[in-house]
C-alpha cells in the first residue's frame, strides 16, 4: 500500500508539474501557437511531418544560423536536433549556400544530367565500400523501396526481413504500434541482435527471402547499436541463402568517414542512403553491388527503368558534392564523432552523479536519452510491460523537453540528438548543464517513479 501511495504521489506530481511546464511554454510562445491554430485550417493537426509535431503544439521556426534556430518568438535555440541527421552541416555554411546559390543562377529543372551528379556519385563510390554503382532518388524512404524492390527484382523472391522497432521510412515503420500504411511487402519480423532466433527465421524462410534490411545502429529506434556479431552472422547467413543484405545507413553513413559498413567491417550488398548527404536539401540514393545495380542501365536490354524528376535535381547535387568533398572529409567525419563519444560519456557522468534512472545510447555524433536503467540491446527493451510506466516515462519526456527548451536547448522530445558540425564543447557543457539543473530540480519525480 505504501507503494502504490507513494506511485501515485508521484504520478500527481509529474502531472502538476508538466502542467506547469506545459502553462509556461503557452505563455513564452504566442506566435507559435497561433501559427499552429492556422495550420490546421490546411492541414491535419497543423502537420505535414509527423515527426516534429509534439505538445501543446510544435515551436515554429523562423531561421537557422550556424548550430543555433530561432523561433517565429524571437527565441533562440542551441539545434541539438540537427534536423534528425539531415543537419549535419549546421544551418548557414557559407561553402553550401555558394554552391546552391550557383545552382540556382544557372537554371534548375534543366531535364538532364548536370555537372555535379556524376561526380557526387563516384565520390560516394569510393567513400563506402558497398558502393559499385548507384543511382539517386529524392528521399531515404525512397531509398528503402527501391532497395527492396530491386533485391526482390533481381532474386525473384519476395519475402523482406526487417526488426521489430525498426523504421525505415515512411512506408516502413515497425514500431511498437505498426504502421497501417507500411508498404504491401510480405514482412519477416525479426529481433534486433538476436543471433539465434534470426538465423532460425533465415533458415525457416530462406526459399522466399529476397532481402534483409538493417541500420547498423538503430535511429529512431533510439539509437541501439547492432552487436558486430549480429551483423556478422546476417552477413555469413544471408551470403550463404542468396538473400540480399540491405545496410539502411541514411542516419549512419555519418558515423565514420564510410559509415558503419566500413567501421563494422561488414560490407552489405546494397545501401540506402539519405539524410545530410544532400548538404541540407532533399536527398536519397541506393546502390551496392555491381550486377544488381546493372539491372537498372538504360543501354542494357530488359532494363529496370527508375525514373524521378527530381532525382538529380541540381540544389541536392551541387550541395552534396560539396558538403562531402569540401566539407565533410574523412578528418572531420572522425573528428565530430570522437566529440559525440566525449558528449555521450560527459551526460553519463551527470546521469551518474544523480544516480538517475536514465542512460545514453548511440554512436559517434548520434545519442538518444532513455529513462530506464535496465540495458538497451532491442527496442523491445524500451517499450513498458504496463501503462503507468508507460505514462510515467512519456511525461518525463514531455518535461525534459519543456525544461530544456526554456533553457534555450532544441532536441528532439522523444529525447533523440544528433549534433552538426558548429557545435562545440561550450554547447555541450551549456547541455550537460541543463541536464544537470533538470536532475537537481527534478530528480524526485524520476526517482519516485
Amino acid at each position: 500500500m505504501v507503494q502504490t501511495a507513494t506511485a501515485d504521489r508521484s504520478n500527481s506530481d509529474l502531472d502538476s508539474s508538466l502542467a506547469a511546464a506545459e502553462e509556461r511554454y503557452r505563455a513564452d510562445n504566442p506566435k507559435s501557437a497561433a501559427r499552429a491554430q492556422e495550420a490546421a485550417r490546411a492541414m491535419p493537426g497543423g502537420n505535414t511531418r509527423t515527426v516534429v509535431h509534439y505538445t501543446p503544439f510544435p515551436l515554429t521556426i523562423a531561421s537557422g544560423e550556424g548550430a543555433t534556430v530561432t523561433d517565429i518568438d524571437g527565441h533562440r535555440y542551441t539545434d541539438f536536433l540537427g534536423e534528425y541527421t539531415a543537419g549535419l552541416y549546421g544551418h548557414s555554411d557559407p561553402r553550401l549556400v555558394k554552391a546552391v546559390t550557383a545552382a540556382v543562377e544557372a537554371g534548375v529543372g534543366l531535364g538532364g544530367p548536370n555537372r555535379y551528379d556524376a561526380e557526387l556519385a563516384q565520390l560516394m563510390c569510393a567513400r563506402f565500400p558497398s558502393i559499385d554503382l548507384l543511382r539517386f532518388c529524392n528521399s531515404g524512404t525512397e531509398a528503402n523501396l527501391f532497395a527492396l524492390s530491386a533485391a526482390r527484382a533481381f532474386t525473384g523472391r519476395g519475402k523482406v526481413m526487417a526488426f521489430k522497432g525498426g523504421y525505415h521510412g515512411g512506408v516502413f515503420y515497425f514500431g511498437e504500434a505498426g504502421s497501417p500504411i507500411n508498404a504491401p511487402f510480405p514482412f519477416v519480423m525479426a529481433s534486433f541482435n538476436d543471433i539465434d532466433g534470426t538465423v532460425a527465421l533465415i533458415e525457416e524462410h530462406a526459399g522466399d527471402l529476397a532481402a534483409i534490411i538493417v541500420e547498423p545502429m538503430m535511429g529512431s529506434a533510439g539509437a541501439i547499436p547492432a552487436d558486430p556479431a549480429f551483423l556478422e552472422a546476417l552477413r555469413e547467413r544471408s551470403a550463404a541463402r542468396g538473400v540480399i543484405l540491405i545496410f539502411d545507413e541514411v542516419m549512419t553513413s555519418r558515423l565514420g568517414p564510410g559509415g558503419l559498413q566500413e567501421k563494422t567491417g561488414v560490407t552489405p550488398d546494397l545501401t540506402s542512403f539519405g539524410k545530410y548527404l544532400g548538404g541540407g536539401m532533399t536527398f536519397g540514393a541506393f546502390g551496392g553491388r555491381r550486377d544488381i545495380m546493372s539491372m537498372f542501365d538504360p543501354y542494357a536490354p530488359n532494363a529496370i527503368s527508375h525514373p524521378g524528376t527530381f532525382n538529380n535535381n541540381v540544389l541536392s547535387m551541387a550541395a552534396g558534392l560539396v558538403g562531402l568533398r569540401d566539407i565533410f572529409t574523412p578528418d572531420v567525419a572522425e573528428a565530430l564523432n570522437a566529440r559525440g563519444d566525449r558528449f555521450r560519456d560527459q551526460l553519463r557522468a551527470v546521469i551518474a552523479k544523480h544516480d538517475a534512472p536514465m542512460q545514453v545510447t548511440g554512436m559517434g555524433s548520434i545519442l538518444a536519452i532513455h529513462f530506464q536503467r535496465a540495458p538497451i540491446r532491442r527496442p523491445e527493451d524500451t517499450w513498458p510491460l504496463d501503462r503507468k510506466t508507460a505514462a510515467q516515462r512519456e511525461g518525463l519526456r514531455k518535461l525534459l523537453h519543456l525544461d530544456l527548451i526554456a533553457s534555450g536547448l532544441y532536441m528532439a522530445r522523444r529525447g533523440f540528438i544528433s549534433l552538426s558540425l558548429p557545435l562545440g564543447q561550450p554547447d555541450f557543457d551549456a547541455f550537460a548543464g541543463a541536464l544537470d539543473e533538470f536532475l537537481t530540480t527534478r530528480g524526485a519525480l524520476l526517482d519516485a517513479g
